[in-house]
């Protein structure tokens, strides 16, 4: 080494901060090839008693010049915190895991208990997993509070690797009678997508101690959104979650609707750009509802969420008292969307910048619409014709009703009757089931909220004005209503919602079609607003839907003013 770059480095180490336990090399822009080229920093290392904290973010550091320093380490048992991010600028991949496995090893001879551990920002691939994989599981991380691991690369292989290590270590910690109780986990951009993030999601159910999820821009989709979701459901103290930039869709979304009724103390949700839509942001407006005490931050922005569905969530987010920001820039609520959100919002500040709106959804085919976001969410392991719904335990089904988990009661043996009558609905067939017409009930649940629709449906448009038909209409509505609306804001959301779209009163997802509607669904509902069964709430939802799609009800111009004028009451 020159000595002019002897006396550079001098002269930068002569800068470091050192104290409080804490000597950081950070920033100095070091190149440190060999144990010539660190021998000032290996002397300070060495001298320095009580090491707690090391820094060498921001510096590149060789093979060679990572042996010499964990040299130095080898009795620095005290040592609990290393910022090892940005450190092997310029270096060939091959070369950080070999450094890697040095300074853990390292680690492991002076027998530290870490607490901290940030390699962000070096882009060592699976490879560089495979480097710490031995320091992950060994005693020395089973202290470990903080894992970063931002922008490094690790790919699917990575994530399993490193899955497989933290669930390694908590399975030695534990036997060791101090479980590893991994509080922040950060891994932006490590395109992970659904297998790495799966993996990880087995690690995060089994520690159950995580306060902070940062996983945005991984390429993840439902498939893996849902495993995570499962996963924070079993993580009580989560605070932060972000998985900004991945891609939820309407599955993904209600998964983590579901886990979030679960959490009592998240603080900051972020899901910003994650096609979040309008069915999914309903969802989150039901969980906003009923759960989520201490919410203090919200991100649904970029999500193509329309008007009415954002106006959902400003209604659900109103009265919370620690509610400080609420993001929906970049979605689809046009102009006067964005003025009549700003009106919704009684506090002015809450509310994000809508600057980058995308503006009022244009009218497109929905058939090609659908089988494009199909496309962009099947998987090899996916059932092409699976869709998700919501029970009212906020368990994921399957459109034929099969769960993982259910621990409803078995369904009731139906009448022969009443399956003719549902197979084809008439006035006459409905009379001749007599007192027992509300058993259809029997058939509808909130697990599979698009028959429950389309039963719904097809009974409120036999609705005649015809005393005897219309009281059976209706009594056999309030049956089937009332039981829908009994159990979670969650089930009823997810309800409601299917019914909007097959009303053609919101835009859905996947192969939803519309049914041509009648006058007697929307006396139905207009009937069914007023008994004590229907929730204010749930009112408002279908108010805020039918009062800014008035065309798509022009069919039924008297029942839709009737309706309205109902909702209009029963919400004010």
């Amino acid at each position: 080494m020159a000595s002019d770059d002897i006396a550079l480095l001098a002269d930068a180490l002569s800068k470091t901060h050192v104290g409080d336990g804490e000597l950081s090399f950070k920033g100095l822009g070091l190149k440190l090839d060999d144990a010539q080229s660190v021998e000032e920093l290996v002397r300070d290392i060495e001298q320095f008693r009580g090491l707690r904290a090391l820094r060498l973010e921001g510096n590149t550091v060789g093979v060679e010049a990572a042996r010499a320093i964990a040299k130095a380490l080898e009795d620095k048992d005290q040592l609990q915190r290393c910022y090892w991010s940005d450190m092997f600028t310029g270096r060939l991949r091959s070369e950080i895991p070999t450094a890697l496995r040095s300074l853990g090893s390292a680690l492991m001879t002076a027998g530290a208990r870490l607490t901290e551990l940030d390699l962000s920002d070096n882009a060592f691939g699976p490879d560089g997993v495979k480097g710490v994989e031995q320091l992950l599981k060994s005693p020395s991380c089973h202290s470990l509070k903080e894992l970063r691991l931002n922008n490094c690369g690790v790919g699917i292989g990575g994530g399993k690797i490193l899955a497989e290590a933290l669930i390694d270590c908590h399975r030695k910690s534990l036997a060791h009678g101090s479980p590893l109780r991994l509080r922040v986990f950060i891994a932006g951009r490590n395109r992970l997508e659904n297998e790495g993030a799966s993996a990880l999601a087995k690690a995060f159910q089994l520690m159950g101690s995580l306060e902070e999820v940062h996983m945005p821009q991984n390429g993840i989709n439902h498939a893996g959104v849902m495993a995570l979701a499962s996963a924070m459901r079993h993580n009580p103290d989560l605070r932060v979650l972000n998985l900004n930039d991945n891609t939820f869709t309407k599955r993904g979304t209600i998964a983590m609707a579901q886990a979030l009724r679960h959490l009592r103390n998240v603080q900051v949700i972020n899901f910003g750009d994650c096609l979040v839509r309008s069915e999914g942001a309903i969802a989150l407006a039901a969980v906003l509802r009923e759960g989520l005490p201490v919410l203090k931050e919200i991100n649904l922005s970029f999500g193509e969420i329309t008007e009415a569905a954002a106006l959902v969530v400003a209604q659900a987010v109103r009265d919370k008292p620690d509610m400080e920001k609420v993001d929906l820039n970049g979605n689809c609520l046009g102009e006067e969307g964005c003025d009549a959100l700003r009106e919704a919002m009684e506090k002015g500040d809450m509310l994000g910048s809508l600057s980058d709106d995308e503006g009022e959804p244009e009218d497109e085919d929905d058939d090609q619409d659908d089988h494009e976001n199909e496309e962009e969410e099947n998987d090899d392991d996916d059932d092409d014709d699976a869709s998700d719904d919501c029970n009212e335990d906020g368990e994921i089904l399957k459109e034929n009703g099969t769960t993982k988990k259910d621990d409803s009661p078995e369904k009731p043996q139906s009448s022969a009757e009443i399956m003719s009558f549902l197979s084809c609905p008439s006035a006459e067939k409905l009379l001749q089931l007599g007192e027992t017409r509300t058993s259809v009930q029997q058939q509808v649940h909130a697990s599979d909220p698009h028959t429950a629709a389309e039963i719904l449906l097809k009974i409120s448009s036999l609705y005649s004005e015809e005393p005897e038909t219309r009281t059976a209409v209706l009594e056999t509505i309030d049956a089937v209503l009332k039981k829908l609306l009994s159990g979670s804001d969650l089930s009823s959301y997810c309800f409601l919602s299917t019914l909007l779209v097959m009303m053609g009163l919101l835009k859905g997802e996947g192969k939803v079609k519309k049914v041509p509607l009648v006058p007697g669904q929307l006396l139905c509902l207009e009937h069914a607003v007023q008994q004590e069964y229907f929730p204010q709430h749930v009112a408002s939802l279908l108010h805020t839907f039918t009062s800014r799609n008035s065309e798509a009800l022009e069919s039924c111009s008297s029942a839709s003013e009737r309706l309205s004028s109902t909702l209009e009451k029963k919400c004010h």
